[in-house]
């Protein structure tokens, strides 16, 4: 039996399935964390900053699909959470976060530290509610659990700090709240009429996303029917980019030019599990059938023709009989070509002479994915490890990729690895940090340490926030403010304890990450990389190509000519990619 509502929602938790809880202690959070040290039953994540608790609960909560926890007190406390709790919204995995709030006599009087959490979170969550008596937080706890599992999201319970201390109300026991399990798709007459568009056309692309989750076969085998080229969104790169011979790689910003031609070309378009948020990437006269779970969702980036509200398992299996089997593959046969010619071409970037100093990113990432373990999970920083993890590291069906992919915010890799490190004990985790990223949250090294979590970490350093400079650059703007004094990250890391050591050129890259890599802790390899490396998008607007010759004459005419000359040289290998 409860004696507090802390072992209420301890036990409650524990029941559902969770393991740990991220967080900081604090003052109002106190009758929480005692009734979490007298229970034992539920690890404390202690981390360095409640924004790196809830992107380690989103990366958990990502690769498990089970309910992550992080806490944060009351005031700046659960403040802090809110940016890693916007990244798990826009990721849709579930999320629980308990936010301590002032004392209840206390709240309207501007008290220390009073804010108004119940309407601060409710933008970034599914389910955001103040609990106000101790009678009300069962039921609370209860449909805020099942709000996060059922709708994939971030579900926000405000508890005042001495009710966390309130004697338990009388009540059932606790017991298990888990996700359950139902088919959904559309009707046969819905799925009648997309069968006739796409048996129709000529030329069908396929575009699928994170939507594809568990559903690898069933994607493939509507590509296989339609003779169809697959495009992947960054998001559904982990899980259709295996054993998948229709595959023609990404489209959008860091993608590249054979998925964009795929879309470009089709008569019509299959959207499975996609929210591909980029309208200027869609084809232009296409008719789109788009097939997800969110039936809102459907629309909101191109003009659908047939929508299909239903898991895309579900639906897949429902239409795949109702398509006309197709013999003429030679569209299919184009679109792979291209992608083989650059896919050559990416590998050909990753190659690199002994002697390369600063190294190529590319080259980078290419050797951490030969060296990284078949079953590796990655997180990767916004910005350039973004790119480079979305072009050189190889998913098999066993490895994931988690990244701040909608919400793109700074500084996720090393928390998310946190996450994932916390409920995965023995697998290798790799976080592709940019200097920038890994600066921001620093002090989090230290938790690696303290936690023991043997957490690899990979550090792009090329002394600045290089892919916005590459957005100014694209503006026609002279690059301002984006440059990075950055300290030895290497010594930082071993000050904080960790294994760590620092690369200069190509030769030194391949002895320190299996040094790393097969360090039974947590390691730091600190890479100097090419500042001025571009990561071009598949297709150059005219608006980019004149950005890019204004952007020239300003920085020659604001005497860094130099710079001009070095961002030529640097990027000479990359002509003719497309």
């Amino acid at each position: 039996m409860a004696d507090t509502v802390s072992d209420l929602i301890v036990s409650t938790l524990k029941a559902s399935g969770v393991q740990r809880v991220y967080g900081l202690p604090g003052d109002s959070l106190n009758g929480f964390t005692d009734a979490l040290r007298r229970d034992g039953g539920i690890a404390w994540g202690h981390v360095r900053h409640e924004e790196a608790a809830a992107f380690a609960a989103a990366a958990e909560a990502g690769v498990t699909g089970r309910l992550a926890v992080a806490a944060g007190s009351c005031g700046p406390g659960n403040l802090h959470l809110i940016n890693g709790l916007f990244d798990a919204q826009r990721s849709r995995v579930p999320v629980l976060a308990l936010a301590a709030h002032i004392p209840q006599e206390q709240i309207g009087s501007e008290y220390f530290q009073e804010t108004h959490p119940e309407l601060l979170f409710r933008e970034c969550s599914v389910y955001c509610e103040l609990a106000s008596m101790p009678e009300q937080v069962p039921w609370l706890l209860g449909m805020a659990i099942r709000a996060a599992l059922e709708r994939s999201g971030v579900a926000v319970l405000v508890v005042p700090g001495e009710l966390f201390l309130a004697p338990a109300p009388d009540g059932p026991a606790a017991h298990p709240i888990v996700k359950t399990s139902s088919l959904m798709r559309p009707d046969d007459s819905e799925l009648a009429r997309a069968a006739r568009v796409l048996n129709s056309a000529e030329r069908v692309t396929v575009l699928a996303g994170a939507g594809c989750e568990g559903a690898h076969d069933e994607a493939v085998a509507l590509a296989e029917a339609l003779q169809a080229p697959m495009v992947h969104s960054l998001r559904g790169k982990e899980f259709l980019e295996y054993d998948n011979p229709y595959d023609v790689g990404l489209t959008g910003l860091i993608g590249y030019s054979s998925g964009y031609r795929a879309m470009e070309h089709c008569d019509a378009l299959l959207m499975l599990g996609t929210d591909f948020p980029y309208r200027s990437f869609y084809p232009q006269k296409a008719s789109v059938v788009q097939v997800d779970v969110r039936g809102e969702h459907i629309g909101r980036r191109t003009p659908v023709e047939v929508p299909l509200v239903g898991t895309v398992k579900d639906t897949a299996r429902a239409l795949l009989p109702l398509l006309d089997r197709r013999d003429d593959d030679s569209y299919l046969r184009t679109m792979r070509r291209h992608y083989e010619r650059v896919r050559t071409r990416l590998d050909r970037l990753a190659e690199a002479k002994p002697t390369d100093s600063p190294l190529h990113p590319q080259h980078v990432a290419a050797t951490i994915d030969r060296l990284a373990a078949r079953d590796a999970a990655f997180t990767a920083d916004v910005g350039t490890p973004t790119v480079w993890a979305a072009r050189y590291l190889r998913m098999n069906g066993e490895r994931r990729l988690i990244g701040s992919f909608n919400h793109g915010s700074m500084a996720n890799a090393l928390p998310h690895a946190i996450g994932i490190q916390s409920g995965h004990p023995g697998r290798q985790v790799i976080a592709l940090s940019g200097d920038g990223g890994l600066a921001m949250l620093l002090g989090e090294l230290i938790t690696l340490r303290q936690l023991d979590l043997p957490v690899k970490v990979v550090v792009f350093n090329n002394s600045a926030l290089a892919f916005i400079e590459l957005e100014m650059k694209a503006a026609g703007v002279v690059t301002y403010g984006t440059g990075l004094d950055n300290p030895d990250f290497s010594a930082q890391a071993h000050a904080a304890g960790l294994h760590a050591s620092r690369v200069r050129r190509a030769d030194e890259l391949e002895d320190a990450l299996r040094a790393a890599f097969t360090h039974d802790g947590p390691a730091l390899v600190d890479v100097h990389t090419e500042r001025q490396e571009l990561s071009l998008p598949p297709k150059l607007t005219l608006e980019q190509i004149k950005g890019f010759t204004l952007f020239a004459t300003r920085t020659i005419l604001s005497g860094r000519g130099d710079e001009i000359v070095e961002l030529t040289k640097t990027n000479m290998r990359q002509i003719g990619l497309e």
